[in-house]
Formats: structure tokens, C-alpha cells, sequence
């Protein structure tokens, strides 16, 4: 069976430079305040599926780099993303991750009252304050675009154009999987991890460690795995599914059952595919599953990994049994991967780290970490500044590459 190609162009230059981030960009904490205002900030971020938030009322909340987001579906069912702090004193307007509300969001501070389109209702004890304008402080709002089903929201207006056109080169092929149309398994899933972020995607951006590290990715893929380079901020990995079954149990038993839904094409039947959105967001596809996962740093040292997998609507038995095989495979190769992150972060800080030194099938980190450093122009150095130094430093490097250009 022929694997579908990317119709990229996505050859390595023979002269390519194979050194990725120096190791102080990892525990530096000026150099993290950097990344959350330049990178995180700015970039687009999967928030939820729209089936997430199917009811009227319905929310869901979810914390990015210091900044708080609330996704509500209105009554007039209308999805919106907001600010999820209160604009009397700034309390979390809703605490749990997901909820229901009947036709209002109150604050559990002081009791203000919000419609779901984030207009304010009203003031608790409106007669205590100067009389004011209800239209200005409604909740404020952040930018949100629905692509594919999936939400995705932006804090700050940034370099990356539309989630449309930045995974345009994908859409034919993704379309295949009618993610518009899938349903929520097990709701969102999280946990913290002891690394820097940048460990966690310098792992996952490269399939070169699959053969020794992932015994059962290795016995599900065979040598079929190869990664894409970033580009305009977008990769893909792909892999296809043995044939002939497998050693390990939940491989051999996920080929037996393995039920591809009529929507795919045959030259996808078998795909494990995976497209990337630079900094941190990965969306996954099998033959019977979609699934999100990305991650944020918490401190230079510790990373939340946060995710949800979903289901065709029309599943079946067999798919559902197949989809469960899949989860546990995923399952052993997150907790393998979890280990080679720490491995790998504890280097950052050791004096015999010398920097990466990479494969051409590592080109997946090396492409991620040039566009952190097309972000952040001072973590092409070598040698870490002072703390204090590294913002000005960066600062002026950024006014000389827009002098330049």
C-alpha cells in the first residue's frame, strides 16, 4: 500500500546547521517570560472541541502561561472565548474546568452577573458605586476561530495568520476524518511533568528515537514512521500500521481489530498521522480515533501536558474495542516519552552538555527551535547572558533584524 505523500516541499539543505537551542534557553527564568509573551502569547492554542461545549451553557476553562481563558456556547449557541476574570476586581469568573450554566455567569466573589455573550447584567449593590457604563465592562473578549470542530483561541494578535491557512496544506487530507463531526470520549485529560516545554517538543518533534525507546510503536510501525520538517509553522508525521499483526499484545490485537471508518480513503485505512502547530500543539488521527494534546510551561522546570480523544459519532463495537487498543499503546509511549524529557532536560544544566548535535531525521528540532529563534533572536547566543541582560538583548536584536529587513 503507498502512503499518501505530503505535497510539501520538505527537502533538507545539505549545508544545514545541526545545533538546536543552547542548553540555557531551558532553565533560564527571563528567557521563560520571554516565551510566554512572544510565543505563547500570540500563537494560536487548541482550547476544546465545539462537542466539548455542545449545550447551551455550557463552558470550559483552562489556564495559558498566567493568562486565563473561558469558552462558552451562549444561548443563542453562538461559541465565544473570554477573559476569564470578572471586571469588578478580576476573580475567576468560573473555577472548575467545565460547567453548566442555566442563562448567566456569576461571580463567585462579589456577585456579578454576566450574560453568556459576556455582556454584564448587573452589579451586586449597584447603588455603592458611581453610576457607570454596563457596556464597558463586559467580559472581555479573546480572539477564537472554529476549524475543523476544534476551537482555537489567540490572547494577543501575533505573526501567525488564520488556523485555515496555516493548515491549509493538510485539509484535504484531515478532511478525510470529519473531526467537525466527533464526539468526546473521557472529557480533558492533564499532567505535570518535571522538564521544560521545549523538552517535551524536542521528543516529540523527532520519530528518530522510536526503533529503541517506543517497543510498541516500533512493533505497530515497522520502519513506516517519518517525520516533515516546520513549515510557515506546521509539520506532519506520519506512519502506517503493519499488516501482518504484531508481538506485543495490544499491537496484535489492535491490527486484528483494526476498522477503518468508510470515510477514509484506502491509502489512509492504516495511518497513524500526526499534524503539529508551532509552539506546542499536536493533533492526532487513526483510523478510528482523533485526538489533541499540547503543553505549557508552568516554570522553567515544570510542564502541564493537557489533551482530550475523540470518537467517530457512528462508532462501533469493534472500533471502539480498536480505539481502547489505541489508548494503550499511546498510554506506554507517553510514559516512555515522559522519561527521555526528563533524561534529556537534566543535561540542560550539566557542564558537560554541549549542545545538540543532530540527525537529518531530526529535522522536526531543529526547524521547531529555529522558529523560537526567529521569535526570540537571543537565543541564537551561545553563552547565556546575565539574567537582567537577556530582554534589552533581545530587544535589540529584534530592532536590528527589522532594520535589516
Amino acid at each position: 500500500m503507498k502512503h499518501p505523500e505530503s505535497k510539501r516541499k520538505t527537502s533538507i539543505p545539505k549545508d544545514w546547521n545541526r545545533g538546536g537551542l543552547p542548553g540555557w534557553t531551558y532553565h533560564s527564568d527571563v528567557f521563560l517570560k520571554l516565551e510566554k509573551q512572544a510565543i505563547f502569547g500570540n500563537h494560536w492554542q487548541i482550547a476544546c472541541h465545539v462537542s466539548d461545549i455542545a449545550e447551551r451553557g455550557s463552558y470550559l476553562a483552562f489556564d495559558v502561561c498566567d493568562e486565563r481563558a473561558l469558552i462558552v456556547r451562549g444561548q443563542d449557541d453562538e461559541v465565544r472565548a473570554f477573559h476569564n476574570l470578572c471586571r469588578h476586581r478580576g476573580s475567576r469568573l468560573v473555577s472548575d474546568e467545565a460547567g453548566q450554566c442555566k442563562s448567566a455567569l456569576v461571580c463567585p466573589f462579589h456577585g456579578w452577573v454576566y450574560n453568556l455573550d459576556g455582556t454584564l447584567r448587573g452589579a451586586a449593590r449597584p447603588e455603592s458605586f458611581p453610576a457607570f457604563d454596563k457596556s464597558m465592562f463586559g467580559l472581555k473578549p479573546l480572539e477564537l476561530e472554529i476549524w475543523n470542530g476544534f476551537i482555537f483561541i489567540r490572547f494577543a494578535k501575533g505573526p501567525q495568520p488564520s488556523v485555515r491557512d496555516l493548515m491549509q496544506p493538510f485539509a484535504e487530507e484531515m478532511s478525510h476524518y470529519r473531526m467537525a463531526d466527533i464526539l468526546p470520549t473521557d472529557g480533558m485529560w492533564s499532567q505535570t511533568s518535571p522538564v521544560n516545554w521545549k523538552s517535551v517538543r524536542d521528543v516529540d518533534n523527532e520519530g528518530y528515537h522510536v526503533a529503541l525507546a517506543h517497543p510498541a510503536l516500533q512493533d505497530l510501525y515497522g520502519s513506516s514512521y517519518y517525520d516533515e520538517p516546520f513549515i510557515d509553522g506546521v509539520c506532519r508525521s506520519y506512519a502506517e500500521c503493519n499488516s501482518n499483526g504484531g508481538r506485543r499484545w495490544s499491537v496484535k490485537h489492535y491490527t486484528r481489530l483494526l476498522a477503518p471508518g468508510e470515510s477514509l480513503p484506502e491509502t489512509m485505512k492504516r495511518s497513524w498521522i500526526y499534524y503539529t502547530l508551532f509552539p506546542n500543539a499536536v493533533i492526532a488521527v487513526t483510523p478510528e480515533l482523533v485526538q489533541f494534546y499540547q503543553e505549557f510551561p508552568l516554570s522553567t522546570g515544570e510542564t502541564l501536558l493537557r489533551g482530550a480523544i475523540y470518537k467517530n459519532p457512528d462508532e462501533t463495537r469493534q472500533q471502539r474495542l480498536a480505539r481502547y487498543l489505541a489508548y494503550r499503546i499511546d498510554r506506554d509511549t507517553m510514559a516512555e516519552d515522559v522519561q527521555l524529557t526528563q533524561w534529556s532536560n537534566e543535561a540542560m544544566t550539566s557542564s558537560g552538555f554541549e549542545g545538540f548535535y543532530l540527525s537529518d531525521l531530526e529535522y522536526g528540532v531543529k526547524t521547531h527551535h529555529d522558529l523560537i529563534r526567529r521569535a526570540l533572536p537571543v537565543s541564537t547566543l551561545d553563552q547565556q547572558p546575565g539574567e537582567d541582560a537577556i530582554g534589552p538583548l533581545n530587544d535589540q536584536m529584534l530592532l536590528h533584524e527589522t532594520a535589516v529587513d
